[in-house]
């Protein structure tokens, strides 16, 4: 919970612990959260624009709320942690792994890990069995596996039988180090590495950043054994790190690979699981809205032998593409982001000093009642084009904007709309009444306890 304050920084006037637009609105609160410096928050697309629009880096202090310097061990510095010029050559030589093209060809391997997700013990089995005994399936644990699956088989051509264990090592030890990671990071007394490292907690973190290291260590020595072999297939994420030169015809060195798959592991498993499973969430809990989705993949899977869904049929999904982007604005997967000032800001008279820390409360500006009508509401159709026609941009940036959105949100996006189609054509879904959901808005936003959905089988006419 954060505590508002009133402490004295260096600006034009004395400042306020609120300021407002003309009109009322809001524009950005300061704020502790158990951290040693306090830190500027924006939640109105006035404010949110000033930040994402500059080219000002992430902060690495560990005296702020979610301190960058305390994942460094786990995931170094990769796209997420990286500034500068590190940071425009890493972004640079990664950018075609997001092309288009690459991204059209995984659409094969969403539908196959599809079909392991639907077909085996950790989907179709289990939910028959629970659908017997009257039990709901938890919606964070399925999707988590499905996630990492198809990371691993799109970034890295890397198989694995993930799917088809409840508890997965690498998923585990990548649930634990967010809860670590955002544990200490509300605990001032932990910000010292000579003291973090030598409490239980510290040891556990750094046990399992040598876990997943050796994962990412394996698929990297694999794949550059065999990189530049004349095969028929078509390059993957890791191919391009393996391959990719810079202006000087310098490539990547072994530990920025590492750095680049930890990064890719963790941003993409993590986040997508979380769009997806908060997706199903709203669905089942509005059934309108998920029948009308139903009836749209059906329509789209007519006459198909396999219910696989396929490049051509994204843009058809029209209701389903508004459920998302709702979805999204409700739970962005990364609720917060922050930047630190590297020269003095003046917002509407307001001038925050270099060193400034500023928080863009994604979640709170998707819940901000002076840009969003109703805010609380599942109102898909808000995305509406005629609805968003004089919408200012900046008001819905699940994936930050600017020069450093999210590199792998339109993967993130087919991913989400692949799976959940999948699942919807086969399965009518219900929330656990008795499970109450409760947000966590962590480093990214899961739930306290899961999310718990009952799957009914639809007829036999809807599945192909």
């Amino acid at each position: 919970m954060a505590i508002f304050t009133s402490i004295r920084v260096q600006t034009k006037k004395e400042l306020p612990t609120t300021w407002t637009s003309s009109k009322g609105s809001p524009l950005f609160v300061r704020v502790w959260t158990g951290s040693l410096l306090p830190f500027i928050v924006v939640h109105h697309p006035d404010t949110v624009k000033r930040i994402l629009r500059s080219s000002e880096p992430k902060p690495h202090s560990r005296y702020i709320s979610m301190p960058m310097e305390m994942g460094m061990p786990w995931l170094g510095m990769g796209l997420l942690f990286s500034n500068g010029i590190r940071w425009e050559r890493t972004r640079r030589l990664l950018t075609p792994a997001f092309h288009f093209l690459v991204l059209r060809q995984y659409m094969k391997v969403y539908n196959e890990a599809a079909d392991v997700l639907l077909a085996t013990y950790s989907f179709q089995d289990r939910l028959n069995r629970l659908s017997r005994m009257g039990e709901p399936f938890e919606c964070f644990s399925t999707v988590g596996l499905y996630s990492l699956d198809v990371l691993l088989r799109c970034a890295f051509s890397h198989r694995t039988n993930c799917q088809t264990e409840e508890r997965h090592p690498y998923v585990q030890a990548v649930k634990e180090m967010i809860r670590l990671w955002g544990d200490r990071a509300f605990n001032p007394l932990l910000y010292l590495d000579i003291v973090y490292y030598r409490t239980s907690n510290g040891k556990q973190f750094l046990r399992h950043c040598r876990y997943v290291h050796r994962v990412a260590e394996d698929i990297v020595q694999k794949r550059a054994a065999v990189v530049g072999v004349q095969t028929k297939r078509k390059h993957d994420f890791m191919d391009i790190l393996l391959m990719a030169r810079d202006q000087h015809g310098n490539g990547l060195t072994f530990r920025e690979i590492r750095n680049e798959v930890d990064t890719f592991l963790f941003a993409g498993h993590d986040t997508t699981t979380s769009g997806i499973s908060w997706l199903l969430y709203h669905l089942a809990k509005y059934p309108d809205h998920q029948s009308r989705v139903q009836q749209e993949i059906d329509t789209v899977l007519t006459g198909q032998s396999l219910d696989y869904i396929e490049w051509e049929h994204l843009p058809q999904l029209v209701h389903l593409t508004l459920c998302v982007k709702e979805s999204l604005r409700l739970c962005p997967p990364v609720p917060l982001i922050q930047r630190q000032l590297t020269k003095a800001m003046d917002i509407q008279g307001t001038q925050f000093p270099v060193g400034t820390i500023m928080t863009v409360n994604i979640h709170s500006l998707g819940l901000n009642p002076h840009v969003w009508p109703d805010p609380q509401e599942y109102q898909p159709e808000r995305f509406l084009p005629e609805n968003t026609r004089t919408m200012d941009p900046f008001a819905f940036v699940p994936f930050s904007a600017g020069p450093r959105n999210c590199i792998g949100q339109n993967f993130a996006l087919n991913v989400m709309k692949v799976i959940v189609s999948r699942i919807l054509h086969r399965y009518t879904l219900t929330l656990d009444p008795s499970h109450t959901v409760r947000r966590w808005t962590h480093i990214t936003m899961t739930t306290e306890t899961g999310i718990k959905i009952f799957a009914t089988p639809r007829s036999t006419t809807h599945v192909t």
